[in-house]
């Protein structure tokens, strides 16, 4: 054999190499990803948080502490331990995990073993038989063993990008489970700070209750003396009817937000916490809310992470159908040994083996591929519009909530000095009535007034309450410092035994 030039034998295995590369390494297909942008604007403050509102600093992650109330504490710990719907979460994240660790099984190649034993006559032992013999072919037994290995080249990325999808996924759904953590802790604090202000309320109501019913026995002893008339007791009787009318859906109210507390924190409604239960004052911060910018507003809340995360799951997609336009190549080895005896399968001479590459092309009918590529890019392009989306709403959600606590703060100062200024009128009215100067009409005026007043600034205490909460909530806290929650496991009805989700 004439010997080839060094050059030659150089290329050829500069070729080699490079086909052994491209059999290992593959070149993935289908777009790369990037991050999308947020918009410039959305980096700066708050316009509808002003200093005497908010501070510039960031809320801490358990910013319901700054209530100072440890038993609005230990109630958002423990909804954050058993709520239901955490445990929905856990769960979910936990399915996705098993589907990254299904994607990445792609990396292994996938082994059978075989065995198998027949009695009987075969149809070639039967023509070989009358031929060499002419008599019928006797019958006997026959013993198979296999084991096949097979490893799919991922020559296109197509498994690589299963495995982009499959992790981002991943992180999509740790996402979400922190957007159900900081709803959590969020309505936790609402039930609990409502549960407190539905009782002050109820209290305001009371003592307006009280004032109301010492006016009309005022007036019942008046009319008894002669000195009022029956207009005047029905007037009073009205007035007393229509204050204790307030009563039973105030407390309708706390009861509902006592029960929404109790299922947060996953117990039954009546399984009543007995703090929130004693609370009769409605929780107030200890130092202006802190709300921070908006760039570490999207970097905080979740709904965002989780939506880049979904879109980058849904590009990497376009990769792993797009690879299907393209050949697959398995490396498959195949170890066959057959006989009459099983002893006589360890024997090389029963032995069949074989090795190679397989590859196969779904060709020319590439119409099924290609819709399927432009489907997932549709599916890409409305998480890109959903990611925009999620970023704006998430801007929207804080500005509106600082906007209505701004409106409420402001209403509440408005309607304390009307209640302060109403109860001195009521004062100055009920002198004059004694004194003869105005009548009873007057009197009964001031008082609803009074009523009415005190009954407005405690449902604006209430409001102002909840409307913090809802700030806190656009916020996106509550989820950098929350325990983890274990899936629910599955019982088996048969044995009772439980079998961990993990």
């Amino acid at each position: 054999m004439t010997p080839q030039p060094a050059s030659i034998r150089r290329r050829r295995l500069t070729a080699g190499a490079a086909l052994a590369a491209l059999a290992v390494c593959g070149c993935t297909v289908g777009p790369r990803y990037a991050p999308p942008s947020t918009p410039p604007l959305a980096s700066g403050g708050f316009i509808s948080a002003p200093s005497a509102l908010a501070s510039a600093d960031a809320p801490p992650p358990d910013w319901w502490r700054l209530y100072q109330d440890p038993a609005l504490d230990a109630l958002v710990q423990d909804a954050l331990q058993h709520n239901k719907n955490l445990l929905v979460a856990a769960a979910n994240l936990a399915y996705a995990r098993d589907a990254l660790a299904q994607a990445k099984s792609g990396r292994y190649p996938s082994t059978s073993l075989t065995f198998g034993g027949d009695y009987g006559i075969s149809s070639s032992q039967q023509l070989y038989s009358q031929i060499k013999t002419g008599k019928a072919a006797t019958a006997s037994g026959y013993y198979t063993a296999g084991l096949d290995v097979s490893y799919e080249v991922d020559l296109f990325g197509q498994v690589h990008r299963a495995i982009q999808a499959a992790a981002a996924g991943v992180e999509a759904q740790t996402a979400a489970q922190d957007v159900t953590r900081i709803s959590v802790a969020a309505e936790t604090t609402r039930a609990y700070v409502n549960a407190c202000a539905y009782a002050q309320e109820l209290a305001v109501a009371r003592q307006s209750l009280n004032l109301v019913t010492q006016s009309y026995q005022v007036t019942q002893g008046e009319v008894d003396a002669g000195s009022a008339s029956a207009f005047d007791l029905a007037r009073a009787a009205a007035l007393v009817a229509q204050t204790r009318a307030t009563l039973p859906n105030l407390e309708g109210q706390r009861r509902t937000a006592l029960f929404d507390l109790a299922v947060l924190t996953g117990q039954p409604p009546e399984a009543i916490s007995k703090a929130a239960d004693a609370c009769t004052v409605t929780p107030k911060l200890v130092s202006v809310m802190p709300v921070g910018d908006g760039a570490a507003l999207l970097r905080r809340r979740p709904d965002v992470r989780q939506a880049e995360r979904e879109l980058a799951s849904d590009v990497a997609r376009i990769g792993v159908a797009t690879a299907n336009l393209y050949p697959n190549v398995n490396l498959g080895a195949s170890v066959t040994p057959a006989s009459g005896t099983l002893a006589g399968l360890s024997s090389p001479k029963a032995l069949t083996y074989s090795v190679g590459p397989l590859i196969s092309w779904t060709f020319p009918n590439t119409a099924s591929a290609l819709a399927i590529v432009r489907e997932t890019r549709a599916t890409a392009s409305a998480a890109y519009a959903n990611f925009d989306a999620t970023v704006l709403q998430a801007l929207q959600d804080t500005e509106t909530a600082l906007t209505a606590y701004g409106a409420e703060l402001d209403r509440n100062a408005a309607l304390k000095t009307a209640r302060d200024e109403t109860a001195r009128a009521y004062g100055l009215a009920k002198v004059r009535y004694e004194d003869g100067q105005i009548s009873f009409l007057d009197l009964i005026t001031s008082e609803t007034d009074l009523v009415n007043a005190a009954s407005a600034l405690a449902n604006s205490d209430q409001a102002l309450a909840s409307d913090q909460v809802t700030v806190f909530k656009a916020l996106g806290g509550g989820w950098e410092q929350a325990p983890p929650v274990t899936p629910l496991p599955i019982i088996d009805g048969r044995t009772g035994k439980a079998t961990p989700v993990l």
